[in-house]
């Protein structure tokens, strides 16, 4: 990967009424706790923000989904993994259509979820309570580790590797990757009955991860009878994290909320 690590802010495309900040070249992975500021509910959401894994998208779908958890009681912890370039027209918005990405990215997803399952006692987290939150690539990355859990990737570390990195619940948030051109499911997402209940959200104007994608994976999770959960907005394309607008699909937080106490995460 050329170059250092750069901070980049998004010039005229405006989100919610502000810039998106991004973080280019990340060859280090980190993971930055949050602590609860209300009532900890024991819960805890590991946020894997997008980036079409050219980028990292670190405060729309990062830093703001971590202040809206912790103040519902629920500790957030914050990914920045690993996004090898690879190429992408920013002229057309278009890359080759791929079903591998990379595979660094996924390592890095697994190896967060068992650190914060190792270290879940000392920092008040319900083991049995560990979620995941993606946003498009970081969507996707929800899919795979909630299919591909039961592999490890890389050579272990430490104790910390002798912990599951299966998530409890999963949440995707206009997923990319998970459809082939057929708009059959990705090989690389094996959905099981194993596969954690899972949340979806997707607008039918998102012209950068296509409808298809998440349908693909819903109807996938629904065949093997995970529980599922998918609300299909009309209007509402794609990267708008939880930035309010006028448009109802960013009330998506508030669904999310309902939907952890229906699956008995929080009460």
């Amino acid at each position: 990967m050329p170059g250092p690590e750069k901070i980049r802010v998004g010039k005229g495309h405006l989100i919610g009424g502000k810039a998106v900040i991004a973080i280019t070249n990340t060859d280090r992975p980190t993971m930055t706790l949050y602590a609860p500021s209300g009532k900890n509910t024991g819960a805890a959401v590991l946020v894997i923000p997008g980036g079409g894994f050219e980028i990292l998208a670190m405060d729309l779908e990062g830093t703001e989904v971590c202040d809206w958890l912790v103040a519902k009681g629920i500790a957030c912890v914050l990914l920045k993994y690993r996004v090898p370039s690879h190429p992408y027209d920013w002229q057309t918005n278009t890359r080759p259509h791929n079903l591998e990405v990379p595979v660094q990215s996924l390592e890095d997803t697994q190896r967060a979820m068992r650190l914060v399952r190792f270290h879940a006692a000392e920092w008040y987290i319900d083991p049995h309570k560990l979620g995941v939150l993606g946003f498009s690539a970081g969507g996707y990355l929800v899919a795979q580790i909630s299919t591909n859990f039961a592999k490890l990737l890389y050579a272990p570390a430490d104790d910390a590797d002798q912990e599951s990195s299966r998530p409890d619940f999963a949440v995707a948030v206009y997923p990319g990757h998970l459809s082939t051109e057929d708009n059959q499911l990705n090989p690389n997402v094996p959905v099981s009955k194993e596969t954690p209940p899972t949340f979806i959200v997707q607008a039918e104007d998102d012209h950068v991860d296509g409808v298809e994608q998440a349908l693909a994976y819903y109807r996938a999770l629904s065949d093997a009878e995970v529980p599922v959960e998918m609300h299909l907005y009309a209007k509402g394309g794609h990267a708008f994290g939880l930035r309010p607008t006028q448009l109802p699909i960013t009330h998506w937080p508030t669904l999310v909320e309902q939907w952890l106490r229906t699956i008995q995460v929080i009460q």
